[in-house]
This record gives structure tokens, C-alpha cells and sequence, in this order.
């Protein structure tokens, strides 16, 4: 199986992803992990594809994170896409949350040398994903494979149910 999960910063994608990955034993790649060299030092762009359409290649996943360029290629090999759509009231909160709970550390679904920080562009960044990237989501989605199970994600709630009904 493979499965994709999308959304903003601080959506819950990460610890869903593991929860998932061990319920169903299936690896789970961070995309953060890999994007983010040491130094928070971005993956050059054409590294970037070439690693996406290797890692898809793979017979089974998890992968967690948006990265809007290379979306294309995970989504046309995953057969489910779960899309985490919460209020950017709940997704900012966590990402400064998450600044504090991981200050001076790397998060685990970050490369060591990419300690957590919190600037005005990420707060924004999150606080928008909501109005300025789900539209263009769901448009990529609708152009999905008929066999591709989508799932949207409106609340933490949801998230639980999913996890729950998936890992029961």
C-alpha cells in the first residue's frame, strides 16, 4: 500500500504518519527529513525529483509532506491520499507549540542540524496554507486516479477515527 499524506505545518501529518506506519507496518519517509539539509540548507530542486520519483518506486510507503513541486509524482503513485484540511487557528497554534516543545532541538522527523525555529514566513506560511494551497489540493485531487481513496481530514477528531478504524 501506499500512502500519501499532505497539509500545513502543524496539522498533525508526522505523528499520524508514525501512528499509521506501525499500526500498519509500513515505512514512513518525512519528506522534511530529507529536504532539509544540516544548517536548514534547502535540496537542490532537480535532487529533489529524481529523489521523489525513486522513493515512490518503492512497493510500499507512507510519505508525509507537501512540497507542492514534486506533489504530482506522489500522487500519482499513491493509492490513498489523505489530505489534513484543520482550521489554521489549530495548525499555527501547534507550530509555535511545537517551537517551544522542541527549542534548540531537531524535531525526529527532521534532519539533526535543522533545529526547530519559528519565524514570521512560517507562522504566515501556516496560518494561509488553508486559503492559498487546499484549492489547488483539492483541483490535483479531483484529477486523481478513480482508484485512488482520498481522505480529508477537517479536525483532530477525524484524525483519531481514521487511525482507530484503520489500526483496529
Amino acid at each position: 500500500m501506499k500512502i500519501m499524506i499532505i497539509g500545513s505545518p502543524g496539522s498533525g501529518k508526522s505523528t499520524f504518519s508514525r501512528k499509521l506506519g506501525d499500526a500498519l507496518n509500513l515505512p514512513v519517509y518525512h519528506l522534511d527529513l530529507y529536504f532539509w539539509q544540516p544548517g536548514w540548507v534547502q535540496t537542490p530542486v532537480d535532487e529533489w525529483t529524481v529523489f521523489n520519483e525513486d522513493l515512490v518506486m518503492h512497493d510500499k510507503w507512507i510519505i508525509d509532506g507537501y512540497y507542492g513541486k514534486t506533489l504530482d509524482i506522489r500522487m500519482q503513485a499513491a493509492d490513498v491520499i489523505i489530505l489534513f484540511d484543520l482550521s489554521p487557528w489549530i495548525t499555527t497554534y501547534r507550530v509555535i507549540k511545537r517551537r517551544i516543545q522542541y527549542h534548540g532541538k531537531s524535531r525526529p522527523d527532521l534532519n539533526e542540524g535543522c533545529p526547530e525555529s519559528l519565524d514570521w514566513e512560517l507562522v504566515k506560511y501556516s496560518w494561509n496554507f488553508r486559503k492559498n494551497r487546499i484549492p489547488g489540493i483539492i483541483e490535483r485531487l479531483q484529477k486523481s486516479s478513480e482508484n485512488t481513496m482520498i481522505i480529508i481530514i477537517k479536525t483532530s477528531k477525524e484524525a483519531e477515527v481514521i487511525l482507530r478504524n484503520w489500526t483496529s
